[in-house]
């Protein structure tokens, strides 16, 4: 018999936690979940889920507004109640709460509601009870992050914004990053005048710059206020609930709410990590190896704690690459490059691969292959929405290396796209393919000449 309570004890009961105590139960292991606040952690709850279905929301407004170019008459008097959206999202969320603890309960995976801490390299304390596990997997993802100062206490996260008592007539969002620009075009849409504040000269860094520059200039046209180069310096509660928000540049916004998307901590507080020897780096990632070993042999960690690339299909496949590993005591095959990934702001962005700075800074020999128009449907609307799209090309083997797109469903396009750039695809092949029509997405393999240089 084992001199352990569990062969595995998770922390965290996100997508990466879940997914792992699953497949090692599977396996045969003993294993047991501790999670403090709710199934399925950030992306079920306060991230990808919630914020998907209020970008369906958001979109009605325009939706409403281009029918009447179609022949349907009357769609302009829509109204908008926040209450239905805010309640049918909680009660989506909480049937999702449900189907995670049921897959884990069917699973024989125990179940543990509370904050666990860590007490001994293979001991947790979670309440009052204590126990042990051969193995320790952290994976309790990231927290939004505020930063202080002088009224910094009425700001809101991600955490909170989904489940406001009033819809905010007037929101000012901060931040640069993909939350930020998502929330800003959610509450456009639903019909807050909104406003976006950066303190840098252009968001979505990391991004090309094409799609940086695009977006910018397209959520221009839906009556986001942006404000580039600019800090929050205070924000003042007034009489009567508004906001007072005084910016670097001395401007003052009166706003209903703050919601500050400035990116997530590691979630590694108070979890007891440091007593135990546990390398954690400056910014609060744990360290680990290529198969999730923390500096300590018994305790693993996953996921957005990590530091790795904060998408939830990152954090399964990495759940699922350890339990193999534990299996067959190979090393964890995880494949880091092309990973796909969606920016869910209207347009929308799906991106895989290089940007064109990030290609001519590595040597490659580039071929950039672009197309910008007014996608089909707005020919008849007569909205002024454009599309990007963008493909990075390696002169000398003729691989395609980066596909960009700022449109209708880029998401679901660069899946596709994703699959082909797996396989090598070159840019022969692109050209080989033929498309299907009427669409945007055959505009990716009929771009024959390259921008000139």
């Amino acid at each position: 018999m084992s001199e352990f309570d569990f062969d595995l004890f998770v922390i965290g009961a996100g997508s990466g936690g879940v997914r792992a105590a699953r497949m090692a139960a599977a396996a045969g292991m003993r294993v047991a979940v501790a999670e403090e606040r709710y199934m399925g952690g950030t992306c079920v709850n306060v991230g990808c889920v919630p914020k998907k279905l209020f970008v369906y929301a958001s979109a009605y407004r325009e939706t409403f507004e281009d029918a009447e170019a179609y022949g349907w008459e009357g769609q302009k008097d829509a109204r908008f109640v926040w209450a239905t959206l805010r309640d049918n999202n909680a009660k989506e969320v909480t049937r999702l709460n449900g189907i995670y603890r049921n897959l884990l309960a069917n699973a024989g995976v125990h179940i543990i509601d509370g904050r666990a801490r860590l007490t001994g390299r293979q001991q947790v304390h979670v309440g009052d009870d204590s126990y042990t596990a051969e193995r320790i997997l952290v994976a309790t993802g990231g927290w939004p992050f505020v930063p202080d100062f002088p009224g910094s206490e009425y700001a809101i996260t991600s955490n909170e914004i989904f489940s406001l008592e009033v819809f905010p007539q007037r929101i000012l969002v901060v931040g640069g990053g993909y939350i930020a620009v998502e929330f800003a075009g959610i509450f456009a849409g639903l019909g807050a005048k909104t406003h976006l504040s950066y303190r840098r000269e252009l968001f979505l860094r990391g991004f090309d710059n094409d799609v940086r520059t695009f977006v910018r200039d397209e959520l221009g046209k839906k009556d986001i206020h942006l404000h580039f180069n600019h800090e929050v310096q205070s924000i003042e509660k007034l009489e009567g609930g508004a906001l007072r928000v005084t910016g670097s540049d001395g401007e003052v916004l009166e706003v209903d709410a703050v919601l500050y998307a400035t990116g997530r901590n590691p979630n590694t507080r108070g979890l007891g990590l440091d007593k135990l020897g546990v390398v954690v780096h400056k910014d609060g990632t744990i360290g680990v190896d290529d198969n999730f070993r923390s500096s300590v042999t018994s305790i693993y960690a996953l996921g957005d704690v990590t530091g790795g690339p904060e998408l939830t299909p990152v954090a399964l496949a990495e759940a699922m690459a350890l339990v193999k590993h534990w299996q067959s005591g190979k090393t964890a095959e995880i494949d880091y490059n092309n990973i796909p990934t969606a920016v869910f702001c209207q347009p929308n962005i799906g991106t895989v691969g290089l940007t064109e700075e990030e290609a001519r800074q590595a040597g490659i020999s580039v071929a950039v292959y672009k197309s910008d128009f007014r996608a089909m449907r707005h020919s008849v609307s007569g909205r002024d929405e454009r599309t990007l799209m963008k493909l990075i090309v390696d002169k000398e083997s003729d691989r395609v290396v980066g596909v960009h797109m700022v449109g209708a469903d880029a998401g679901e396009i660069i899946q596709g796209m994703a699959v082909a750039m797996k396989a090598g695809a070159t840019k022969s092949v692109f050209d080989q393919t033929i498309g299907i029509h009427p669409t945007a997405a055959e505009e990716f393999v009929t771009m024959r000449k390259a921008v000139p240089e």
